[in-house]
């Protein structure tokens, strides 16, 4: 069976464990279906920005072309580091869409992944996000009003806790199961007196702590992680093929390496099984 197109990241499903399909062209591939089997990824030697469809040699980004990457509000350096959003002072790339995913309801999160971290992400993006990140735990511990504010939040707290999520380490085993909540409680402690400050620059109603949230268990479908992770990419090596074993975040596991597919958005490939 053979599948040709440009993929997109893999959707996911919160499921008992969590379940994949790579968008290939016009067709979504069930990948746990897959796993246990051989497959083979071509890299034809084409990519289309994901915005505009262009052909392009190189993508910036996850996906997209330099212009794009210049033009676009989900491509800016904002949406990296959400602190420093300048919606407010009329220098936003793209209004309508700042308005429609920057000033609404955001989260902040600790997860565990590689150890804990925190983080921030759109409601709409729940649980989606904690598992293109391989997390097993999540639990959110502040609702803002806008990504702004959760940026802020987020500096605030990273001053205590890891912000990042050590993928190589992620890949390797399931993560050690942490107390979430007990480090909610230490970080509300740790950090009320700039929490407060922001709450009152913010505004009434802009900050909401999360007090009764339950943890998020997330189970990956890995029958055999790694023993040493070696990352595949389509830029040097155009013919991939091994044993699936797995998949978590957003990497398929095989025996002849790791495939973070989401940096390779709209790469033409064809998968064969």
């Amino acid at each position: 069976m053979k599948y040709s197109g440009n993929i997109q990241k893999m959707l996911t499903t919160l499921n008992d464990v969590v379940g994949y399909q790579l968008p290939i062209g016009d067709t979504r591939v069930d990948m746990n279906a897959l796993i246990g089997q051989t497959i083979t990824l071509q890299f034809d030697n084409v990519i289309n920005c994901l915005a505009c469809e262009r052909k392009i040699k190189k993508s910036f980004n996850q996906g997209y072309c330099y212009p794009c990457l210049q033009k676009l509000a989900q491509c800016d350096t904002c949406i990296i580091k959400p602190e420093l959003c300048h919606y407010a002072q009329g220098t936003c790339r793209e209004p309508q869409w700042g308005e429609q995913h920057c000033l609404k309801d955001h989260y902040v999160y600790l997860a565990n992944s590689s150890g804990i971290k925190v983080g921030i992400t759109r409601g709409t993006q729940i649980p989606t996000r904690w598992m293109d990140q391989g997390a097993t735990q999540a639990l959110p511990i502040f609702k803002v009003k806008d990504r702004l504010t959760s940026g802020l939040v987020e500096v605030i707290l990273k001053d205590h806790v890891n912000d990042k999520t050590h993928w190589q380490r992620m890949l390797k085993g399931p993560a050690e199961p942490q107390a979430l909540t007990a480090r909610r409680d230490e970080l509300f402690k740790l950090c009320a007196d700039e929490l407060n400050i922001l709450k009152i620059q913010q505004g009434e109603g802009a900050i909401t702590p999360l007090d009764n949230e339950a943890i998020i268990d997330i189970n990956y479908p890995v029958e055999q992680y790694p023993e040493k992770v070696k990352s595949i990419n389509f830029d040097k090596t155009a013919h991939v093929s091994g044993l699936l074993q797995g998949i978590k975040g957003q990497y398929l596991i095989l025996d002849s390496g790791v495939l973070n597919i989401r940096k390779f958005g709209g790469y033409y490939l064809s998968l064969e099984i």
